[in-house]
């Protein structure tokens, strides 16, 4: 039975004579033995597990009507046998822009309250998005209130897949149309369970190349040799195999045929996720729904922006924010604060952006400062802001509970709006976080919880003018388990299902899940609490200054990159952690969060000069570029690391600095259409598998390759070059691959980059301050491809103000047949930079210069390098424009 093309409205009926009738339900029968026969036919990679997380008998496997047979270490030795009778398609509807059917479970599953009739709500939402929603018709159940992005009215025309229901009506699956490609396959029910606590189902994949399901330390390819990705969110420096600060269930699958697609399931609830050799993948969530938006593609690309219309594209970013930030906990006062930028500023590192961690407080409260320690603070940040630089500073969401009562406005002002976490009881939930006695949370699902949190941030910024906020410990983190009064017995505390979450505890560093807010429960909840104070937070900021915010944020779900960036937490300093920080910028890429980086030289333990030297040079290219470390380790800034990592910062700053309006330009572009900022290879060259593993290099957009040095003692670097024609950054040297590996010699000092021909870069003269680099005039670098062509883009603004779409100049840049065209599509209100230069490389000596004599240019052309300058010029760029060379 197919569906997706024809919209002709019909009704099947198996079974049951009427919808009425599938819905009463009747009590479920235990499973029958299952059949021998049946059980030897499933290959040991294509087993689904039947005793998951619990200890596997023969005596238990049987009686839950499933095989046994046991064999290697890690492969489930009790399976579920083929087409085994759980849920039954019974009614089946066609919608004008979908369809509805009901299922009927045959048999008991192995968890309590199973919902014995489900229904499967299928909608067409666009040519390239499919949603499968699956609920339980009878009681509405909790659904993720994050991302907030509302939905667009569905509209497909020519869908690009097809919903197939199996004719058995044991299964469905949906197919690319143009290949038949099976995207997402269930269609073998066997193990498909759909309880109160517990809903598991499996996706049988066309290939092993998968990515995302995140937060995770792992390589950017997930392994799928049975193995196990839990999402939770979790206080803990990042370990293999863990559970990290963020959650995000949506993967990107490149197929065989080059093509691709995605799936995002809509569930904040804590999550496994088991990936097995077949390939298949098997979700198994302990609440809500299932809730699944499948994304077409073809491209990766194309795939990340349809998931992107889904949940929300990136927010832009500030300018400044773009530059260095330096940073430490353990700062302790403000004359330290005060010697750690300075010397830094002496020895020539263009610092923006000044940190302080919870130093700065007191008491470790909220929305004060220590006026003893850091007496001067206000006056400080105000003659930052003379100077050109910005000032940011943390906010945990837990708020001080010990204070007397009148002492302490965001204590007294929560309890008055009735706005904290409440216990099972009702009264204000209390547990420990850094303040002295004890802490509560606000609840950010409330409605008044914005008027609390902007009154509580504008009556510190009027005494301390902060320019951005970093939300640290929003899982939430909690010091304590559950709550000083501990947590009460419960299923929500202890489910029938427990994931595969750190230190088998789901109230473990955390607050307990019997907790009550505005918008349900803690165990629903517990995913966004990051998200919905982030979000809170991004507006607050922006209406305290009126212009764009910088928020930072630990913990994250899908969304999160509408409101703010994201660090990659406790990290260690160690070249096993330098490496790890590529694929999760690289994931943080897919997930829509592209203001994303790692602390520089790591945070926890000692650096080195080495390590630093090498992560100083990679840090110059993460998106959001910070310094930060903890406050029992020794410092690692540069200036306190000696001349090498001095001069290698140096060096790499100044490239980021020219490099900023290509790097603000790429941020506009994830802005407007949900393209990526630090890309991974494969999105740029997905007809290209060798770039499907690569996770030690990455791009800047299309234009630029980055590949740092990554191990200690090297002085070369191998890396894989794509097909096409590249240019030495440095040397501005041409290199034709045909897709090969390349050896590069690279001295201390410097971290290996490449320029893609038919890419033009917009670039600024290097200024210490972000904003004297915004103001002065552009050198446009364009590199030819094997045609003679290249594209780019220039996007300039003001900076900071909130309205993007409102007040800009975009430039597109063309180089066709010896000449580069400059075509204003936008313009601003005011004089954006002119031109002053244009570099050409890959030009052969055979062009015509005559046409440069005779117009007058300045110009320098390098036979060797085959590289010409174009200089002195003064091209006004609010009009369109061409210059001709050849």
């Amino acid at each position: 039975m197919h569906f997706g093309q024809s919209l002709i409205l019909i009704c099947l009926v198996v079974g049951l004579g009427a919808e009425t009738e599938v819905l009463t339900g009747t009590p479920l029968p235990n499973p029958p033995r299952a059949n021998i026969s049946q059980c030897a036919l499933v290959n040991d990679n294509d087993r689904y597990d039947c005793i998951p997380r619990g200890n596997a008998t023969q005596e238990i496997c049987e009686l839950r009507g499933c095989c046994w047979s046991e064999t290697k270490a890690g492969i489930p030795p009790c399976f579920f046998q083929p087409k085994f009778l759980s849920y039954k398609f019974k009614n089946i509807t066609e919608k004008p822009d979908g369809l509805e059917a009901y299922l009927e479970r045959s048999y008991k599953s192995i968890y309590p309250n199973d919902i014995t009739v489900i229904k499967l709500i299928a909608t067409y939402q666009s040519d390239s998005t499919l949603r499968i929603k699956i609920i339980d018709p009878r009681r509405k159940r909790y659904e993720s209130i994050f991302p907030e992005k509302e939905i667009n009215t569905p509209r497909a025309r020519n869908p690009l897949y097809r919903l197939i229901i199996e004719k058995d009506y044991q299964g469905f699956k949906v197919v690319r149309v143009s290949d038949n490609t099976n995207i997402f396959d269930v269609s073998d029910l066997a193990n498909f369970i759909y309880s109160d606590q517990f809903i598991q189902i499996t996706t049988n994949l066309p290939s092993t190349y998968l990515y995302g399901l995140g937060e995770h330390k792992e390589r950017f390819k997930l392994q799928s040799n049975w193995t196990t990705y839990t999402l939770y969110s979790r206080d803990t420096s990042p370990l293999p195999n863990t559970n990290l600060y963020g959650s995000h269930p949506f993967y990107l699958c490149m197929e065989n045929s080059t093509k691709s697609h995605g799936l995002f399931l809509k569930n904040s609830n804590a999550m496994d996720i088991i990936i097995q050799p077949s390939p298949a993948l098997t979700f198994r969530t302990i609440g809500g729904i299932l809730d699944f938006f499948i994304f077409l593609g073809p491209t990766p690309s194309d795939v990340l922006k349809q998931y992107q219309e889904i949940i929300g594209k990136p927010k832009m970013p500030p300018y400044w924010s773009l530059g260095f930030h330096l940073s430490k906990f353990g700062l302790e006062d403000l004359e330290t604060t005060k010697d750690y930028i300075q010397r830094n500023l002496n020895v020539g590192i263009p610092v923006q952006t000044i940190w302080n961690d919870l130093d700065y407080m007191d008491q470790a409260n909220d929305f004060t400062y220590d006026k003893k320690n850091f007496n001067g603070l206000p006056e400080f940040v105000d003659s930052l802001h003379e100077q050109g630089r910005k000032y940011v500073v943390l906010f945990d969401p837990g708020v001080s509970a010990g204070e007397s009562e009148g002492s302490y406005p965001p204590f007294d002002k929560g309890n008055e709006l009735d706005i904290f976490i409440k216990n099972s009881s009702g009264q204000n939930l209390i547990a420990k976080v850094w303040n002295p006695v004890s802490t509560v949370y606000p609840d950010f699902t409330h409605p008044k919880t914005f008027e609390y949190w902007k009154l509580m941030m504008k009556s510190f910024h009027d005494d301390v003018a902060f320019d951005g906020a970093w939300l640290d410990m929003n899982e939430p983190s909690n010091m304590i388990q559950g709550s000083l009064n501990g947590c009460p017995d419960s299923e929500l505390e202890t489910p029938p299902y427990l994931p595969n979450v750190l230190e088998n505890s789901l109230n473990k560093k955390t607050i307990c899940m019997t907790a009550k807010q505005y918008a349900g429960v803690q165990y629903d909840l517990h995913n966004v609490f990051g998200i919905s104070e982030t979000n809170i937070t991004s507006k607050v900021v922006s209406e305290i200054l009126g212009e764009r915010s910088l928020v930072i944020a630990r913990s994250t779900f899908p969304g999160s990159g509408q409101y703010a960036g994201h660090w990659s937490g406790d990290i260690g300093s160690n070249w096993e952690d330098l490496r790890y920080s590529i694929p999760q910028l690289l994931d943080f890429s897919l997930f829509g969060m592209p203001l994303m980086g790692a602390d520089i030289c790591g945070f926890f333990g000692p650096s080195n000069e080495p390590l630093c030297n090498r992560w100083m040079q990679l840090g110059a290219f993460y998106p959001f570029s910070r310094n930060h470390n903890s406050k029992w380790t020794q410092e690692q800034d540069p200036a306190s690391m000696g001349d090498r990592v001095i001069n290698s910062s140096k060096k790499a700053l100044e490239i980021r600095y020219t490099l900023l309006p290509y790097l603000y330009t790429l941020f506009w572009q994830a802005n407007q259409n949900g393209s990526t900022v630090a890309r991974p290879l494969l999105i740029e060259f997905p007809e290209d598998p060798n770039t499907y593993e690569i996770d030690t290099s990455f791009l800047w957009g299309s234009g630029l390759l980055i590949v740092p040095v990554l191990e200690e003692n090297k002085n070369s670097v191998a890396t894989y070059l794509p097909k096409g024609v590249w240019y030495n950054y440095y040397t501005r040297k041409i290199l034709r691959s045909v897709g090969e590996v390349i050896d590069i010699e690279v001295d201390d000092e410097t971290i290996p980059l490449f320029i893609q021909g038919g890419q033009i870069i917009p670039t600024q003269d290097f200024k210490p301050l972000t904003e004297d680099v915004r103001n002065s005039d552009l050198t446009i670098v364009a590199a030819l491809d094997e045609n003679g062509n290249a594209n780019g883009m220039f996007y300039w603004d003001d900076g900071i103000s909130i309205d993007v779409g409102k007040n800009y100049t975009l430039l597109s840049l063309k180089v066709r047949n010896g000449t580069l065209s400059v075509d204003v599509i936008n313009k601003s209100i005011e004089e954006p930079p002119k031109i002053k230069s244009i570099e050409i490389l890959g030009l052969d000596e055979s062009f015509n210069q005559r046409i440069l004599h005779q117009r007058q240019y300045d110009y320098v052309y390098n036979k060797e390098r085959q590289n010409l300058m174009i200089q002195n010029l003064n091209i006004n760029c609010s009009s369109s424009t061409s210059l001709q060379w050849s």
